[in-house]
């Protein structure tokens, strides 16, 4: 980490056009330029972000780990007084990811619910409605008799 250059945040902010597009995520400015048309999430995502710390908006998502090699790979530089931390990178991912210019991905849902419940939630009103037109079918007065 000796030899890498160091950025102020005033340079890092000259970088917002899709010419040259920089941001920083944990101190590390990444130079996103090229990442611009590849990114899942649109290139207006970073565009919003270009030239500002995007760390706070970078750790809410929850990125998978493939993403966070990612800001390995397009580091430029430093932020001059950050304190940056030591992450082991994982060349293959990275690689695997830019060579495929296609992120798959997946959401772990946090629900509680059993798949029974699910069952429940649907079915039973579908029950109760079926019964409720099935009386009314049965007990309206019939004008033909």
């Amino acid at each position: 980490m000796e030899n890498q250059r160091v950025f102020t945040r005033s340079q890092v902010v000259q970088h917002k056009s899709k010419k040259a597009c920089w941001l920083v995520i944990n101190g590390r400015v990444l130079g996103v330029t090229k990442f611009l048309e590849e990114h899942p999430g649109g290139k207006e995502v970073l565009m919003e972000l270009a030239g500002k710390d995007a760390t706070k908006e970078f750790d809410a998502i929850g990125h998978s780990k493939g993403a966070q090699n990612l800001v390995l790979k397009h580091q430029v530089s430093v932020l001059q007084g950050a304190t940056i931390e030591e992450v082991e990178a994982k060349d293959h991912v990275a690689d695997t990811e830019s060579k495929n210019k296609e992120m798959s991905s997946f959401v772990i849902k946090e629900d509680p619910k059993s798949m029974s419940e699910t069952l429940y939630e649907f079915f039973v009103p579908v029950l109760v409605a079926t019964f409720y037109f099935g009386y009314r079918l049965l007990t309206r007065a019939n004008p033909h008799i």
